[in-house]
């Protein structure tokens, strides 16, 4: 007989570190998917003849499926176990992809995107949750820093995969390079992760899962489509109105079920309110300013997509190193100021690059902000996210780490569609100034071709890639075009830069006030949930036990 820490009898402790890799590869299918697809949207528009409304729902019928279900998921893993959980969710992933990769058209394309967000939504929360039930609290910080520096480089190596691909194969391999990854988790993860789950699982809350996933999906949807068609029409008003009321009435009956999917007496833990609260604001000003950068790569400065893919790198190549030594920050500086201080830093690399951004900027001046943003991000988004984890029981930790993806994805939708309403608006204003050059030009166009011509001003305040399209094809008929195609080439760039640096400006003010905010209201040191305190009693008080094999 002899003393082992507490630690050393956590299910699946001796291959903890193996487990991690496997879960490490789950992950990455899942944060590789949609950067991967969005480079491929041309390719698919020009195969499957898809409208920009297709596209788009190519790309929103994931992230509706996924965002509705990941409370759902969370809590079903935490019931039946996280890694049947994450099992099941890499098969459906897998055959998601597979179905979206043999899809002979755009309303097939979309239903399997819509299964995909099944599969995702089993697989994020139930990533974290393995982690929290298999490390113990010494640990922990240091394998969610692993964690979340693999979930960013996923994000950022997406378009460098995806512009690959597409120079050497057809637009359905971005979702079949996802099956041999599914294949290799599936077989590691069956290996080497240990199930784990609530031993003292409640009664199914139905209620609660039917009104979380109506809920959230009225909010998500009416977030994409403030974003793509304004805010004051009339399926949006409704769509936020049948939110507020299905998710008031989702607060006010988990606050009085006996067993409830989403405990509300978590929210009273600042380390649990405070850091979800800090990465959907911190998500609100990432997804919503990095949104525009691929375009004004390829679309400003005429850049390849591969080539586009390579210039977002420095951003993720950095986040995903100072993620994965994040842990040694926050050991010496705490959970307040590493997070705190994180957000200020990528705040002020915002703030940066909403200066430096012009149509010629060289590259060198851009990835210095982009360095600048990635040590802010890695440092800060590993400690919140181990705040959350942290706050809630062990036997909690599906729904924990559900509640921090949900308000990541709800945090990246709002700041999509916020700061992309404004960068909009600037951009049609800035191109007025082509209306009368526009109408001139319809004036003298031969009747013929009147009505082709007359398609010319909504492709224009449509993107700045219509823009381009529209001032290419007139170039090829300069008779009749003369300079006009040039001028609506300078006039939408302009527009684009002014709409992007507003957006990004704005973006940088709500970091630097979330790191106020959060350097007042996140605890110091995370604070405990009475398990994890018990645990640590136990483990002080030396408990004797067998010692056992193969611990590494």
């Amino acid at each position: 007989m002899s003393s082992v820490s507490q630690s050393e009898l956590t299910p699946g402790y001796a291959n903890r570190w193996k487990a991690l890799l496997f879960i490490g590869i789950s992950l990455i299918v899942i944060s590789l998917d949609n950067t991967v697809l969005n480079v491929a949207l041309p390719s698919i528009s020009r195969t499957l003849g898809a409208s920009q409304s297709d596209l788009q729902w190519i790309v929103d019928a994931y992230i509706l499926v996924f965002a509705a279900l990941l409370l759902t998921m969370g809590a079903l893993g935490d019931r039946f176990g996280r890694k049947k959980a994450l099992q099941f969710g890499m098969v459906m992933f897998g055959l998601g992809s597979l179905a979206a990769a043999l899809s002979h058209s755009t309303l097939m394309l979309i239903a399997s995107r819509a299964f995909l967000g099944i599969g995702g939504a089993t697989i994020m929360p139930a990533t974290l949750s393995i982690i929290s039930a298999t490390f113990p609290s010494k640990e922990r910080p240091q394998a969610i820093g692993i964690w979340a520096a693999i979930f960013g480089l996923g994000v950022g190596i997406g378009p460098v995969v995806g512009g690959w691909l597409l120079q050497r194969f057809e637009w359905n391999s971005v979702f079949l390079i996802n099956l041999p990854i599914v294949v290799i988790a599936l077989i590691g993860g069956y290996l080497f992760i240990t199930d784990s789950k609530d031993p003292h699982a409640p009664k199914a809350d139905i209620p609660g899962v039917l009104l979380s996933i109506t809920g959230l999906f009225s909010l998500i949807y009416a977030i994409i489509e403030a974003g793509m068609h304004g805010w004051t029409e009339q399926n949006v008003l409704v769509a936020f109105g049948a939110a507020f009321v299905l998710l008031s009435v989702f607060a006010w009956w988990e606050w009085r079920s006996p067993n409830a999917m989403l405990p509300m007496h978590f929210f009273k833990n600042m380390s649990f309110t405070a850091a979800n609260a800090a990465l959907a604001l911190v998500t609100f000003s990432l997804m919503g300013s990095m949104f525009f950068m691929s375009q004004y790569f390829q679309s400003v400065q005429g850049v390849p997509t591969f080539e586009a893919g390579l210039r977002v790198l420095p951003t993720a190549l950095t986040l995903t190193v100072v993620a994965a030594l994040s842990s040694r920050v926050t050991a010496r500086l705490g959970t307040k100021v590493s997070v705190a201080l994180g957000i200020l830093i990528a705040g002020l690399g915002l703030f940066y690059m909403s200066r430096v951004f012009q149509i010629d900027t060289p590259y060198y001046l851009i990835a210095i902000g982009q360095v600048l943003f990635g040590i802010g991000m890695g440092i800060a988004m590993a400690p919140a996210t181990n705040s959350i984890m942290g706050s809630v029981p062990v036997s909690k930790a599906g729904i924990g780490s559900a509640m921090n993806d949900t308000t990541r994805q709800l945090g990246g939708a709002l700041g999509v569609a916020v700061l992309g309403t404004i960068m909009s608006q600037a951009y049609l204003s800035g191109v007025e100034t082509l209306r009368p050059v526009i109408d001139n030009l319809l004036s003298r166009v031969p009747a013929a071709f009147a009505e082709q011509a007359q398609q010319i001003w909504p492709a224009i305040t449509s993107s700045i890639q219509g823009a381009h399209i529209v001032a290419d094809r007139m170039s090829q008929v300069p008779l009749i075009a003369g300079d006009v195609p040039q001028q609506i080439i300078d006039t939408s760039n302009v527009a684009f830069m002014t709409g992007m640096k507003e957006a990004m400006l704005i973006g940088s003010f709500i970091m630097v006030a979330t790191a106020v905010l959060t350097y007042f209201i996140l605890p110091a040191q995370v604070r405990r949930s009475e398990d994890e305190t018990h645990a640590e009693v136990e483990q002080s008080q030396g408990a004797t036990v067998p010692q056992p094999g193969g611990l590494d």
